[in-house]
């Protein structure tokens, strides 16, 4: 939250590439807070032996799938951004904040709709041993199409775009190019290997969810599969959040300006 508050006040920060780590901050916003929400929920059942869902538990399902999947997309975008500044630098209107802002406004409806049509079939269902609801675990149509767009199509098109460009960097290192623009294409892959660190410690960390969905496909999975698969998810978003404060230098710098910051101090003159 401070450092969407930050990037927001900050008029150095008023640039494209820090309105797609806005975008990043406002998923991950969206997604911590539906998680904390699962999470207190499930406690309080725990707490209380309640053993039936409440009004809202299908709901949170619902927005955790759609958190999810603007998360991830949210760093697709960020290195879609870099792939067009170091292939085509010269389509000024792919890199305009109005494109990039359309490109924003796609995820989010996308990431709202796409989930949608499984909560009013009635197939994210409860969970009585894990305190949650989800889709249930199993071979089926509903738990690829969500695990494809949530997790799977977003990091693969994240990891994608950073190798061709890492390629393209190779390719034009053997090449009589400007100094300037050789190091502003490395500059740019660099920022996307950051990005692809964050994908990194998602799918590491994210694991054991991806796990229990593929052994689900051949046998039933562990009872408390849920409950073990979001204890990694928490600690992930944990260190999704510092890793992208770390590796956004603007964002860093305005911080580390304004703890440095120290009002004047007026000293009084002798006579």
């Amino acid at each position: 939250m401070l450092c969407l508050f930050i990037i927001i006040y900050d008029k150095t920060c008023h640039t494209v590439p820090m309105m797609l780590v806005a975008n990043s901050c406002l998923s991950a916003i969206l997604f911590g807070t539906i998680i904390f929400s699962i999470r207190l929920y499930t406690l309080e059942n725990d707490w209380k032996t309640i053993v039936y869902k409440d009004s809202f538990c299908s709901f949170r399902g619902y927005i955790g799938y759609a958190a999810c999947s603007i998360q991830n997309f949210s760093y697709l975008l960020q290195s879609i951004y870099r792939y067009i500044i170091v292939i085509y630098p010269n389509r000024l209107f792919f890199q305009s904040i109005r494109f990039q802002l359309f490109l924003i406004s796609c995820t989010w409806i996308f990431g709202f709709i796409y989930p949608i049509a499984f909560l009013f079939t009635d197939q994210i269902i409860y969970n009585i041993n894990n305190q949650i609801c989800q889709l249930p675990l199993q071979l089926s149509f509903s738990v690829i199409f969500i695990a494809s767009w949530a997790y799977i199509i977003p990091v693969s098109l994240t990891m994608f775009i950073y190798f061709n460009l890492l390629r393209y960097v190779k390719e034009i290192s053997k090449r009589v190019i400007s100094v300037n623009r050789l190091s502003r294409v490395k500059r740019e892959l660099k920022m996307v290997r950051r990005i692809v660190v964050l994908v990194m410690i998602l799918f590491t960390l994210c694991f054991p969810y991806t796990m229990f969905i593929f052994l689900s496909f051949f046998t039933d999975p562990p009872k408390y599969h849920f409950r073990i698969a979001y204890i990694f998810i928490d600690v992930s978003f944990l260190f999704v959040i510092i890793a992208l404060f770390q590796s956004t230098d603007p964002l860093k710098k305005s911080v580390m300006n304004k703890i440095n910051k120290r009002p004047n101090r007026i000293l009084p003159t002798v006579a």
